[in-house]
């Protein structure tokens, strides 16, 4: 499974997990600190997050064009220092009232953007030339499966990374989270809570620890808005720590991938260049736009994660769990998990008897860290919202080696679909995952009836688990065979542009996935679902009509 791939792979791929883990745990929380912070509605809070996404996977698009011109390393540098002083700024508490407080965080998120639009696009250029080799060419769509794992390694130990660093602040101050607090507070301070609401925020204030109120509502209300808050900030300062260990990976490893990172003109000056015929070159453009056209309602589809899905976790999802799936909301018992899925795969890959016991004893090792973790969780445990966010790269991490396993044996056998079919086959998944949505959603009443309080009949956990991995299984599919395909079918003079087109479909998606969260508060939970459900299957339909037209401009 590692075998077979250049060395650049994995250096590129372990500074990628660490921008990613930083990445994904300031965005764990962004959407609750919005809500916090500045008291913003479901829809006010959505439109920002998915504007905020619009920008970052929009940039990547000046980060390319760039690229081509000066080179795609100097740009990925440009955007770690940019990257490193946008969340320094976010980590900085503000006041929450006034405009400086807003001003600055805008201006923090537009250095996160341009940032990652000089860093994430031309990094991913950077790994598909090291595949431009012969000797390498035949593995590029499972160095990208490699590459795409990583950075959800990253990106999963991020919620938790978010949440306990949010639950230590709020406990030095002798407050507790609670998902309904902060709206309850902000209405309070409005003057615009209603009488049952006021009876809630006050159950939920006496029920802090000692000293976390002190019997002066509207002081409560500030103090937990104010710690809640700084919180947050806390966690965003935890990006820079982590783009420190990607810029020393970076550089470390530099010579392992120095050689690929050269771009048309570059290759120009030392005769290297490869030359297209004025029609391969259009046919190639056409497919990859219509490939960029359709993954505009993927990631609008997929994106959720941030936004209705995580009010449907707050709202409509039992607070609690029990039983086995305790296991679930612990990340080392995940990261175990996790990990013997490889370990496992790799006994059974292993041509030594030594190495097949090692392998063997360090899985029924990790099976058993597992299975202590988990016994050691009490019989009932409180889960946060955010927590449901590290489901997605869980099963990216666990599903990669068994998806490479399955296309591999394909490939042997001739059978392997093409990087356009996966895509359209991706589409049809992700449609299954919100028929989930919509069995988990009968029967609950609409955001607009609950106005701010939680469902009295909450769904189990297993729904919007099940969710995530239905969507993870499309977004294997999808996800990295696109970047894949990108890098093999751009022209090279527009590699990095074309790498930035990608991304700039993925923000059309990301701006269209604020339209759930503007729709949360209007029309009953099924609506959402179905427009997304809806979306997904037309677009695969469109892309199996267009089948031959994409393979047959995208054939070696």
């Amino acid at each position: 499974m590692f075998k077979g791939h250049p060395k650049g792979l994995y250096a590129l791929a372990l500074a990628n997990t660490g921008e990613r883990f930083g990445y994904y745990t300031m965005l764990a929380i962004f959407l609750l600190f919005l809500q916090a912070k500045f008291g913003f509605t479901a829809a006010e809070a959505g439109q920002l997050y998915a504007g905020f996404l619009a920008l970052v996977y929009f940039l990547p698009v000046l980060g390319g064009w760039m690229a081509d011109k000066i080179g795609f390393g100097k740009c990925v540098v440009m955007g770690i220092a940019v990257l490193f002083v946008g969340y320094l700024c976010l980590a900085i508490p503000t006041p929450s009232d006034g405009w400086f407080g807003f001003a600055f965080m805008i201006f923090a998120l537009v250095l996160i953007a341009l940032g990652t639009g000089l860093f994430k696009g031309n990094l991913q250029v950077i790994v598909g030339n090291l595949y431009d080799e012969s000797r390498y060419s035949s593995r590029r769509d499972s160095g990208f499966s490699l590459f795409y794992m990583a950075i959800n390694l990253g990106s999963m130990f991020a919620p938790t990374a978010a949440t306990a660093i949010t639950n230590s602040h709020l406990a030095a101050s002798n407050l507790i989270y609670k998902g309904d607090i902060p709206a309850l507070a902000h209405q309070y301070l409005d003057g615009t809570i209603s009488s049952d609401n006021l009876a809630k925020l006050t159950d939920l204030a006496n029920a802090m620890p000692a000293g976390g109120f002190n019997g002066n509502l509207t002081d409560f209300c500030n103090t937990y808005i104010d710690q809640l808050s700084v919180a947050y900030n806390l966690g965003f300062g935890v990006a820079c720590i982590s783009l420190i260990l990607s810029v020393a990976i970076y550089f470390s490893c530099r010579k392992w991938f120095k050689h690929a990172d050269v771009n048309a003109k570059q290759q120009a000056k030392e005769n290297n260049a490869v030359e297209l015929t004025p029609k391969q070159t259009k046919d190639r453009m056409v497919a990859l736009f219509l490939v960029f056209a359709v993954v505009i309602f993927f990631w609008m589809a997929f994106h959720q994660n941030g936004s209705s899905l995580t009010y449907f976790a707050r709202d409509y999802t039992q607070s609690t769990v029990s039983g086995g799936t305790r296991m679930m909301f612990n990340i080392w018992s995940l990261a175990c998990i996790a990990a013997s899925v490889y370990t496992l795969i790799s006994f059974f890959q292993s041509v030594t008897k030594k190495s097949k016991i090692i392998l063997g004893i360090v899985t029924l090792a990790l099976w058993a860290g597992a299975y202590l973790l988990y016994a050691g969780m009490p019989a009932s445990l409180d889960i946060l919202p955010q927590q449901f966010q590290q489901f997605n790269p869980f099963f990216v991490v666990a599903l990669t080696p068994i998806s490479m396993l399955i296309f591999s044996a394909l490939a042997k056998k001739g059978k392997e679909p093409s990087a356009p079919r996966k895509i359209a086959l991706g589409m049809l998944v992700a449609a299954i995952g919100y028929v989930v949505m919509l069995l988990a959603s009968s029967g609950q009443l609409a955001p607009s009836v609950l106005n701010g309080k939680v469902s009295a009949d909450p769904v189990v956990p297993e729904y919007l688990i099940s969710t995530y991995l239905v969507l993870t299984f499309a977004e294997l599919l999808l996800s990295p065979m696109g970047i894949s395909f990108v890098s093999k079918v751009a022209p090279p003079k527009y590699k990095g542009l074309m790498m930035g087109m990608w991304f700039a479909a993925t923000a059309i998606g990301n701006y269209l996935s604020s339209i759930p969260s503007m729709l949360w508060d209007k029309v009953p939970l099924w609506v959402n679902w179905s427009v997304l459900m809806a979306l997904c299957i037309i677009s695969a339909v469109f892309m199996f009509s267009m089948m031959k037209k994409l393979e047959k401009a995208t054939s070696d």
